[in-house]
């Protein structure tokens, strides 16, 4: 009896493990939003790593981070690393491509809790009165990634962080082309 108990739990476990191991390793998790405001202003919440502040859905998360910033104020080569909470964790992040009013590029690299590197990208399109923003996060999920996102939906964890962010940021920025 116990001897086929444990070939079941092996069974089991070989079963998970090729499951986990077959599933995609390339993820992409994309929002967009439109915001009633220039394309010059939107960009420049993005641009400038000290305004993520009033916009990004993990700065509220824990006020009493550490936070600091290296290289230029904004655009390309511009650093804001942060050390937190639980919720929030430890990482950096480093504008890798700033194309005004069209395009940013980021390096993410989180190290806490879990170690990753992934690449973000702002895109920013003009129609009409509006500019439509999309962000989007893609990288690669390593073996226990693949296996934590059997249990948890990655696109909509993130991606409702993505949808509160564009939101506070659509505030922020639609008033602040009002002044």
């Amino acid at each position: 009896m116990l001897i086929n108990i444990l070939i079941a739990i092996a069974a089991i476990i070989v079963v998970f493990v090729i499951v986990v191991a077959t599933r995609p390793a390339d993820f992409r998790i994309t929002r967009t939003a439109a915001i009633s405001a220039p394309p010059m202003v939107v960009f420049a919440q993005v641009n400038d790593l000290h305004k993520w502040e009033a916009w990004s859905p993990w700065a509220k998360l824990d006020p009493e981070a550490r936070k600091t910033f290296e290289g230029p104020t904004a655009g390309t080569g511009a650093v804001f690393a942060w050390s937190g909470n639980d919720k929030i964790g430890e990482g950096r992040m480093t504008i890798t491509e700033s194309v005004p009013t069209s395009l940013i590029g980021i390096k993410l690299e989180f190290l806490r809790p879990f170690k990753a590197t992934n690449t973000a990208e702002f895109t920013f399109k003009p129609e009409g009165s509006q500019t439509v923003v999309t962000w989007s996060m893609a990288g690669k999920n390593n073996f226990m990634t693949k296996a934590f996102c059997l249990f948890v939906n990655m696109d909509k964890m993130v991606g409702s962080d993505f949808e509160k962010g564009l939101a506070q940021m659509k505030s922020v920025a639609e008033m602040a082309s009002r002044q």
